[in-house]
């Protein structure tokens, strides 16, 4: 079939608004705040073969990764209609624990394989481990939580009770945690309806063409941007502040070569997997390749799988990259996921400098808690979020503050919402003036988020760019670091970027968000 440009982008919508409406239900209809307000969640559409079509404008670190959790369902186990598979095993198409993920077959009238797959990932507040919250520091995967191999969570629309029921055994919050599968449920079959719907519109044939089609088109927009770098190879490095085990600073490693319209993205030299819980798996890493060099791209070109066949991925085996179990990986998702992010910039910036912005705050400052709610009977809560910082400067603008960046596409929880769900008070939420690097263009200020606990309480703290700064570019000055400190009567602590730790009634907990980068030099 010719490609008619007008049916392309009307499909490109289509299959974008699929997505979109997934989400939006998953969001009305969820029980946590980290779902409802932050917002800490992702859909996508994927053809027969698992290829994405379309991602919901949702969260970078979920979407890059998802294909590999949707091609861990189809591989293990056959599925028909109503059924759906849940799991979040890092090392089975994972990130991390709490984000679970669930994937759904949409069969079309007289076929008996699926003709599409919908997935709904959301980050669960809890997940059982040993920390409230399954944020914590740890040493291996088994510390953090309930590990989900693909299994079905429903079978030709039916709950499959005893798989629901060992998963709420394991965690602190049953009631909100089965709200929130249910809403992922319900996010999934908003999917499989629609598509339904377009194909009783338009046809299976014409569909799947155009679903083809996008994949290409995507395929030949990244040539086409890859072929406007230099040809080259461009090398950079950027380190992780330390793993929460020892204090010795994590080197992540890129070598970007471009040829012919083509990308090989190494991470040969990346530093071996640690015993913190800052490892990335694969897909973490093939996620922020996918979310850097999409970046290059206008926002009008689809977000599908096309993306990715003219880069070539090589993350080696056992290293913070790609690594391999036991290895706890509770902060690979959401700090080295960042960290990668910094050092594929900053290897552009060497191709491109007028294309690249400064390093943004480089962190998602993992904030963690739970215990015994006073308020209500002594009930448990667990509650989770990431805090925002400075954007790196841009080169025509400066940064934003106060805003959330890179691989985390989310919201800061609002004051009352987690007033009234947690036994706490928020005694500051404020920019933290001055922490953006200086530079022609500036970076943009981190935020100050103070809290007071109500009740004892179980902490942790995941975060970075504590002691190595956000880099500026062309000269611009690098933003402040973070710090992040605990208050007990009256007096201040600092505390270790990644720690676990308990708070009684009345201790305060603040935490100083890093400022952004500045770009280019003032002298000039």
């Amino acid at each position: 079939m010719r490609v008619d440009p007008t049916r392309l982008e009307i499909f490109k919508n289509l299959f974008h608004s699929v997505a979109e409406e997934m989400g939006a239900a998953l969001r009305r209809s969820a029980f946590s705040p980290n779902i409802k307000e932050r917002r800490d969640y992702s859909c996508a559409v994927f053809d027969a073969g698992g290829q994405a079509l379309a991602m919901g404008d949702h969260m970078p670190v979920h979407l890059g990764s998802m294909p590999m959790s949707v091609a861990a369902a189809i591989a293990a186990m056959k599925m028909g209609p109503g059924d759906i598979v849940v799991l979040n095993d890092p090392y089975a198409g994972g990130t991390h624990l709490p984000d679970i993920t669930m994937v759904m077959p949409v069969f079309a009238a007289g076929r008996r394989r699926p003709a599409f797959f919908v997935s709904s990932r959301a980050h669960h507040a809890d997940v059982g481990g040993a920390q409230a919250g399954s944020m914590g520091l740890s040493r291996e995967i088994f510390e953090e939580g309930i590990r989900i191999p693909p299994v079905k969570l429903c079978s030709g629309g039916r709950l499959v009770r005893d798989v629901v029921s060992l998963l709420l055994a394991n965690v602190r919050t049953p009631v909100e945690r089965e709200g929130d599968l249910t809403a992922q449920i319900a996010a999934c079959r908003i999917g499989e309806r629609r598509l339904d719907e377009i194909v009783g519109r338009y046809g299976l044939g014409e569909v799947e063409t155009y679903a083809r089609h996008l994949l290409d088109y995507s395929a030949r927009m990244m040539r086409a941007a890859l072929r406007k770098i230099p040809a080259g190879a461009y090398r950079a490095e950027d380190f992780l502040d330390d793993d929460g085990i020892t204090d010795r600073p994590v080197r992540i490693a890129v070598e970007i070569r471009i040829r012919d319209g083509r990308a090989t993205v190494d991470f040969t030299g990346s530093a071996p997997q640690c015993q913190g819980s800052i490892n990335a798996v694969a897909a973490i890493t093939v996620s922020a390749v996918f979310y850097v060099f999409r970046c290059l791209l206008d926002e009008q070109v689809p977000a599908t799988a096309g993306l990715l066949r003219p880069i070539e991925v090589i993350a080696p085996e056992g290293t913070i990259v790609n690594a391999r179990p036991p290895a706890a990986v509770a902060g690979g998702n959401v700090e080295a996921s960042q960290r990668i992010v910094d050092t594929l910039l900053r290897a552009l910036a060497r191709a491109v400098p007028a294309r690249i912005p400064a390093a943004s705050q480089g962190t998602m400052n993992n904030f963690t808690f739970g215990g015994a709610d006073p308020r209500h009977g002594g009930a448990p809560f667990a509650y989770y979020e990431t805090i925002a910082g400075g954007m790196g400067a841009r080169p025509k603008i400066d940064g934003i503050s106060g805003v959330h960046t890179h691989m985390t596409n989310s919201l800061n929880t609002p004051v009352e919402i987690l007033e009234h769900v947690c036994p706490v008070r928020v005694r500051r939420y404020a920019l933290r003036h001055g922490s953006g690097g200086a530079g022609r263009r500036r970076g943009g200020d981190g935020i100050i988020r103070e809290i007071e606990f109500l009740a004892d309480a179980q902490v942790a703290l995941l975060s970075d760019r504590r002691i190595i700064p956000p880099y500026g570019i062309s000269g611009g000055a690098p933003g402040r670091v973070g710090k992040s400190t605990v208050i007990v009567r009256g007096k201040s602590k600092r505390l270790a970027s990644k720690c676990a730790f308990r708070v009684t009634n009345g201790t305060v907990v603040r935490i100083e968000t890093p400022g952004g980068g500045g770009w280019g030099s003032l002298r000039e």
